[in-house]
C-alpha cells in the first residue's frame, strides 16, 4: 500500500493501466474494419461478441471500468502534484523534452473520457437521434447500417474525427512513455522509443478516423 500511495507507485500504474487500454483500442479497431467487408462481416463479429458468457462480458467491462478509474484518477492527481511545484516535476523536465503531447496529456486524457461516454451513449446505449435500429437478412442485429447512418450526420463524424485527433495526441507521448516510466528507456533507445510510439499512435489514428470518413464521403455505402 505504501508502493501505491507513493508518486513513482501511481505512475507504474498508470504506465500499465494505460497500455491495458491501449491494448484494448488495437483490438477494438481489428474488430471495427470488419465494417469494410459489408454488412456481414461486422455485423456476425457483433454477434460473436454478444454470444460470449455473460460472466465473462461483466468482467472484462468491470476490468475496464476499473483501469479507466486508476488511470484518470492517479493521472489528475500527479498532474496537479507536479503543478504543484514538487521537486519530481524538474526532474521530469530535465529527462524529456516537453512536447505538446506530453504536455497536454490530462486535457487530452479528459477530452478522451467525454468521448468514451458520448460513444457508449451512441453505439451501446444507443440514445443518439437518427440512427437506423433493426436486423439484418440473417436476423442479427444490424449495426452495419446503425454505424453507416451515424457517420452520414457530418456533426456526428466530425466529433468522431476529433477524437480520434485526440487519442492521436495522447497515445504519441503515452506508448512511449510506458517504457519510460517502468526504466525500460535510456538516451539510446529513446529516439527509438517515441518514433515507435508516433508511428502506432498515427497507424490507429489512420485505422479508426478511415470509418467515418469514408462512409460520410459515399465511399462505404449502407
Amino acid at each position: 500500500m505504501q508502493f501505491l500511495s507513493s508518486a513513482i507507485g501511481r505512475k507504474v500504474l498508470m504506465a500499465i493501466t494505460g497500455q491495458a487500454m491501449v491494448l484494448f483500442v488495437i483490438i477494438h479497431l481489428l474488430g471495427n474494419t470488419s465494417i469494410f467487408s459489408g454488412p456481414g462481416g461486422i455485423n456476425a463479429y457483433a454477434e460473436h461478441l454478444h454470444s460470449l458468457p455473460l460472466p465473462i462480458l461483466v468482467a472484462f467491462r468491470l476490468a475496464m471500468l476499473a483501469f479507466v478509474c486508476v488511470h484518470i484518477w492517479y493521472g489528475i492527481q500527479l498532474t496537479i502534484e507536479n503543478r504543484g511545484g514538487r521537486p519530481q516535476q524538474y526532474a521530469v523536465k530535465a529527462a524529456q523534452k516537453a512536447t505538446f503531447a506530453s504536455e497536454t496529456m490530462i486535457w487530452t486524457g479528459l477530452l478522451l473520457l467525454a468521448f468514451i461516454v458520448y460513444h457508449l451513449l451512441q453505439f451501446t446505449v444507443r440514445v443518439t437521434p437518427g440512427m437506423a435500429i433493426g436486423v439484418d437478412a440473417a436476423g442479427r442485429f444490424d449495426v452495419f447500417s446503425m454505424v453507416v447512418s451515424s457517420f452520414r450526420n457530418f456533426f456526428v463524424a466530425f466529433i468522431y474525427t476529433g477524437a480520434m485527433v485526440t487519442l492521436f495526441l495522447h497515445l504519441s507521448h503515452g506508448i512511449q512513455s510506458f517504457f519510460q516510466t517502468l526504466g525500460l528507456s535510456n538516451d539510446r533507445v529513446q529516439p527509438f522509443l517515441i518514433k515507435a510510439g508516433t508511428l502506432t499512435a498515427l497507424v490507429l489514428f489512420l485505422g479508426y478516423v478511415a470509418i467515418p470518413l469514408t462512409i460520410f464521403s459515399g465511399i462505404l455505402k449502407g
